[in-house]
C-alpha cells in the first residue's frame, strides 16, 4: 500500500513561537498561510504542519498521490483503494471517502493508542 508523503500535523498554541522553534531546527516554511494560522515546515524530506486552533490533537498525515514536495506522483494508491483494503482487514474508520467519487478525498482512523491518522488525497 502506497500512502504517499508523510507529515506530522501539530496542534500548536502559538504558531509564531512554533515557527521560530522549527526554524531553529533547520525547517523552512514550505506552504501554508500564517494569517490563516497554519504553516507547513520542511527540512529535507521531513514535513511538520503547524496548525493553531484547527483541531484538538496532533495528527499523523499521509497524502496519497503526493511526494514530500507536494508534487503529483505518477503511480499511487487512491484513497478509496486504501479504504477498501483497510476495511477488508477489519480496520474501523472514523470517516470514509465516498466510493462513488474520484479525485480528492480523505479517511480518518485511530491507532491503538488513540492517535488520529488522516489519509488525505489532494489529487
Amino acid at each position: 500500500m502506497k500512502l504517499g508523503a508523510f507529515s506530522v500535523s501539530l496542534n500548536v498554541k502559538d504558531i509564531n513561537a512554533s515557527r521560530t522553534f522549527y526554524e531553529n531546527l533547520g525547517f523552512k516554511v514550505f506552504a501554508g498561510a500564517l494569517e490563516k494560522n497554519y504553516l507547513i515546515m520542511k527540512n529535507g524530506n521531513a514535513l511538520v504542519g503547524l496548525f493553531q486552533g484547527m483541531f484538538e490533537q496532533n495528527i499523523l498525515t499521509f497524502n496519497p498521490g503526493w511526494d514530500e514536495n507536494a508534487a503529483k506522483m505518477e503511480s499511487f494508491d487512491d484513497v478509496r483503494e486504501i479504504q477498501r483494503h483497510l476495511k477488508s482487514l477489519g480496520v474501523k474508520l472514523m470517516s470514509e471517502a465516498d466510493e462513488n467519487t474520484s479525485g480528492p478525498a480523505s479517511i480518518v482512523l485511530i491507532d491503538p493508542d488513540g492517535n488520529p491518522i488522516l489519509i488525505d488525497q489532494h489529487v
